[in-house]
């Protein structure tokens, strides 16, 4: 049959509420194919009965067809037999009005077989909608066919972004009147103002109403984004999460630019514009309000306070629940309760959600009758200490708690034993990993027992468990998946603090001290793999609560240097700081001021000084001790080469690059006669060495001594190692300062690959990578592609470090420099004056990147025809670069080209000649006669004897530099034409990381 023949037919699909992302897909496709389609939700509780319930579904107009799942036959308390004589009667009754699609491989009633059900589950979309025509007998030759109509993702398949939703409640019962408002008031509000605030008692369930409308709606969504909100700071790191997520840099910069980036790219909706956040939890609204997104997304908060009313949100209070679903509920979680004994629970309890969670799963397991359990709570209720009776809830969550750990702490010591050693981690997530690999050793007695008896461990788990006193995570698998397999238990704040507070200070030092050795058991040991990375970023939120930082155990001192050296070299700098500082000031009061872990810790807490521009600091602090190890035991001792190494690099920073070299070939060779050619200190000196090399403008020993140690390191490590692909970056940008612009590119195109692979693609290795590639670009001649690569990277680090950064200086500065010749010369201006403010300031006014960049300024200045002040600019930089580098150094040169142009325009032709002439003949001298440079030098030298009549020798230097240019980039290259048309060439001061 065709389509044209084919008439509109009318559906009614009848689901349970679990289930109404398949639901929605199946009226959207069939309404695809143009028929007319009813969604109709399975709430049984409603009707007298289920042949009731079903006969009423049948008295609607077309064919019903049923959407199976262990939910919709458990959406009341009626038993199989119940099901299957419904089913039977219904069916006889409207013999083909019913169809059934099966969600689940679970057995069902056996009735379920007179509606010849066909199974959906486990198939992709195509398969899954050519199933379900076909049950309905309509024609299959249009599977997948769009109208254009946008509808919504396949249950299947998960929202693009799914961040830490909590595990789906498989006991999650009812609400579905409170999810309906929820779902109303969210897309009938105003455009940009798509806010709910769910309100209610602590434990009413709000957090659970949350999440099952995300699993219900995820698939109308494209981001759904968990935010745990109880406090700022935790609420910010969260939120910030999100960047990497829409592809903004995770990175190591401050939460407040991570967040506007978040927060820009929702309201954007770039490059999602389908979005749902949850923040969970938040009874202060000054903590949030100002971190609300807007944009064409959702926003669920759930709160305690009714404040929220007056912060243009729309309040949705969640009341306790219906006696008809505490009833359910209860029988759910404790299956041995009558529906008599669950109604008499519910009516002690008033209904309260999470008071029926905690109760009905202690009575699950005890042989204690509901009425014996409601006597031991009008006892506690007695007591006042534990209790806050209102006359709204006269048997509130303290007086269940406190028996729930009453009862822990009495019947179920192993379990006590294993809440006490969680509330030795930090709040929050702890992955379960971490407490089934550690040893027993050196642990309280009590717990060695229990952590070399894995049937012990399970079941003392699963207690806490089944009292909601902790709760179990899962990794972000496939919705209808329920979110995966476990992956880290979670213990509440409230909790969590209760239980340290009544521990005394022995059992505390003892837990402390074995939540300590579960740590470092756990440390990889290889920091410079990036492979264990995810596992140390499990570690590390756990080291202060963990009292890791004042810990006098060498063993944990070594974990914490792994650590620290974990976070430098993933780039989350500012966390190794602030970690750094605080260990320093311990381990100098306990240990000593020279001792060997201090001056180990030196080394992690130099570099993140370093790597945040804090120079000076960072030199006075590796001065002092590599002063003090040359002075005890020379300058051949292992030790005194590192500490000489990372004074250097310092010195690298301040632009005192000769005396650095110096130190750092002095450093290499000692490592080279000591460990040998290839051992990984040798190769990390050799890499200093050409580092400084290439600050000193020899770039072809740059390159070489880059090469060699690739080539080493390839060998010796891995082609995926850190450090091999840090080499990697190193070979094409001395390619590219060399001039080999095409021998550049494409190394530095399959280097960022691997760097994006292996370190991730907002890495600062990778950023740095990407940066490079933008810089290959521009002088390979791809504009546009160099432009989309240098303003990302800008963005992406300005966000993640700040404006005054170091790295993001640099980047600013080569962008500024494009959007003067490419782009928009006001904007370029704005960029060039903040980076000289922001190089001055940081550097001070002599230094290199200080004095370039002012040149960088006065070319801008010169575009816009300010010529004086660009001369004026352009000679201060020349000057400047003379007194700091000399006459020689390639940043000299450049200089001089651009002063030598600013005196041309200005009519001082003769200076100008004689500074053509001067920087062309050096420049010749140390770059060679066919690099970029000299070329430029040597078109620019043209410009010059044609302002002063020499047109013979004028004719002579253009002819030659254009014939070099043709030959080494190309005769269709943007310098060769640039040249070709007489467009006087000037040079960009690069500042280099």
């Amino acid at each position: 049959m065709t389509h044209s023949a084919v008439h509109a037919q009318r559906f009614v699909i009848s689901f349970a509420g679990f289930n109404r992302p398949w639901a929605v897909w199946i009226a959207h496709r069939l309404e695809e194919h143009g028929h007319r389609v009813t969604l109709q939700r399975w709430d049984p509780q409603r009707s007298p009965g289920l042949a009731d319930a079903l006969d009423d579904l049948a008295r609607a107009a077309g064919r019903v067809l049923l959407v199976l799942s262990e939910r919709y036959f458990s959406a009341g308390t009626h038993t199989e037999e119940e099901w299957n004589t419904a089913l039977r009667t219904v069916t006889e009754a409207h013999p083909d009005r019913f169809a059934a699609v099966c969600l689940t491989d679970a057995p069902l009633p056996t009735a379920v077989a007179a509606l010849e059900k066909t199974d959906l589950w486990g198939l992709d979309s195509y398969e899954a909608e050519y199933r379900v025509l076909r049950r309905l007998e309509l024609p299959t030759d249009r599977v997948g066919a769009e109208t254009g109509r946008r509808g919504p993702r396949f249950p299947n398949d998960p929202p693009e972004i799914w961040g830490r939703v909590p595990r789906r409640n498989p006991r999650f019962t009812g609400r579905n009147d409170v999810i309906g408002r929820l779902r109303a008031a969210l897309a009938d509000a105003p455009a940009g103002a798509s806010i709910v605030t769910l309100l209610g008692l602590s434990g009413v369930g709000k957090t659970q109403v949350a999440t099952e409308y995300a699993y219900r709606f995820a698939s109308e969504y494209d981001v759904v984004w968990w935010v745990p909100a109880e406090d700022r700071p935790t609420l910010r790191e969260r939120l910030a999460d999100l960047a990497p997520a829409l592809g903004l840099p995770r990175g190591a910069g401050s939460y407040g630019e991570q967040i506007r980036g978040v927060l820009e790219a929702l309201r954007r909706g770039n490059p999602y514009h389908r979005w749902l956040l949850v923040f969970d939890g938040c009874d202060s609204p000054d903590d949030l309000t100002d971190l609300l997104p807007a944009g064409s997304g959702d926003v669920i908060i759930t709160s305690r306070n009714r404040e929220w009313a007056s912060r243009h949100t729309h309040l949705l209070e969640v009341p306790l629940y219906a006696r008809p679903e505490s009833i359910t509920f209860i029988r759910r979680r404790a299956l041995r309760l009558t529906g008599e004994e669950a109604d008499q629970l519910a009516e002690a309890l008033e209904d309260y959600p999470l008071a029926l969670d905690q109760t009905a799963g202690w009575l699950a397991d005890s042989p204690l009758t509901v009425g014996d359990y409601l006597q031991l709570l009008r006892r506690r209720l007695d007591s006042r200490e534990a209790v806050t009776v209102s006359d709204d809830y006269p048997l509130p969550f303290p007086t269940a708690l406190a028996i729930l750990l009453n009862n822990v702490r009495e019947n179920y010591p192993d379990a006590l034993h294993l809440l006490r050693l969680f509330v030795f981690f930090a709040p929050g997530r702890v992955p379960l990993r971490l407490l089934r690999e550690f040893p027993a050793d050196d642990v309280p007695e009590q717990l060695a027992g229990l952590i070399n008896d894995q049937v012990r461990w399970n079941a003392a788990l699963n207690k806490l468990v089944q009292f909601s006193v902790v709760r179990l995570e899962y990794s972000d698998l496939a919705v209808e998946e329920g979110g995966g397999g476990t992956e880290t238990v979670q213990l509440h704040r409230m909790v969590h603090g209760i239980v340290r507070d009544n521990l005394s200070d022995e059992e505390a030092d003892q837990l402390a001290r074995a939540v300590r050795q579960v740590l470092a058991a756990a440390d990889p040991g290889r920091p410079t793999d990036s492979r264990l990375w995810p596992r140390y970023a499990e570690l590390i939120p756990h080291l202060e609560s963990a009292g890791v930082l004042a810990s006098s155990n060498p063993r944990i001192q070594n974990f914490l240097l792994h650590c620290l050296r974990y976070l430098i070299l993933a780039g989350e700098y500012r966390t190794c700081l602030r970690l750094a500082e605080e260990t320093d000031d311990a381990w100098r009061a306990m240990l000593g001021e020279h001792h060997d872990q201090v001056r180990e810790l030196s080394y992690h807490y130099g570099g993140a000084l370093r790597l945040l521009g804090h120079f000076r600091r960072a030199e006075v602090l590796s001065k002092t001790i590599a002063d003090r190890l040359t002075a005890e035991r020379g300058d051949r001792d292992l030790e005194t080469l590192r500490a000489i190494s990372t004074y250097a690099a310092v010195l690298l920073n301040t632009a005192k690059f000769e005396q650095a070299r110096l130190l750092l070939e002095h450093c290499f060779a000692g490592y080279r006669e000591l460990l040998g050619e290839d051992d990984s200190m040798t190769l990390n000196a050799q890499n200093n060495v050409a580092v400084v090399l290439r600050l000193l403008g020899r770039y072809p020993e740059s390159y070489e001594a880059d090469l060699d140690t690739l080539r080493r390191r390839e060998r010796v490590l891995r082609v995926r190692h850190i450090a091999t692909l840090s080499s990697g970056i190193g070979c094409a940008m001395g390619l590219r300062l060399m001039g080999r612009y095409r021998e550049a590119l494409a190394r530095q195109e399959q280097g960022l690959k691997l760097n994006a692979t292996v370190l991730g693609e907002n890495h600062p290795q990778t950023l740095r990578a990407e940066h490079n590639l933008g810089m290959c670009l521009r002088r390979s001649g791809d504009i546009a592609g160099a432009g989309a690569r240098l303003r990302s990277v800008l963005e992406r680090s300005t966000r993640v470090h700040g404006a005054t950064f170091p790295w993001t200086l640099m980047v600013a500065s080569d962008y500024a420099t494009y959007l003067r010749e490419y782009g928009d010369i006001d904007e370029a201006r704005r960029i060039s004056e903040e980076v000289v403010r922001g190089y001055q300031t940081q550097l001070g006014l002599a230094h290199p990147y200080s004095i370039g960049t002012v040149g960088n300024l006065g070319l801008v200045l010169r575009a816009q025809g300010e010529r004086e002040a660009a001369l004026s600019l352009c000679e201060q930089a020349l000057v400047g670069m003379r007194g700091a580098l000399g006459d020689r150094h390639p940043w000299t040169l450049g200089c001089a080209v651009n002063a030598a142009g600013c005196r041309n325009i200005t009519d001082r032709f003769a200076d100008a000649l004689d500074l053509s002439r001067d920087t062309l003949r050096t420049t010749e001298q140390v770059l060679g006669g066919d690099h970029p440079m000299t070329l430029t030098a040597q078109i620019a030298l043209a410009a010059d004897l044609r302002s002063t009549g020499r047109m013979e020798e004028a004719q002579k230097h253009e002819d030659a530099g254009l014939k070099s240019l043709a030959r080494t980039l190309g005769p269709q290259h943007v310098h060769t034409v640039s040249a070709r048309q007489r467009m006087r060439p000037y040079w960009d001061f690069e500042p280099q990381p």
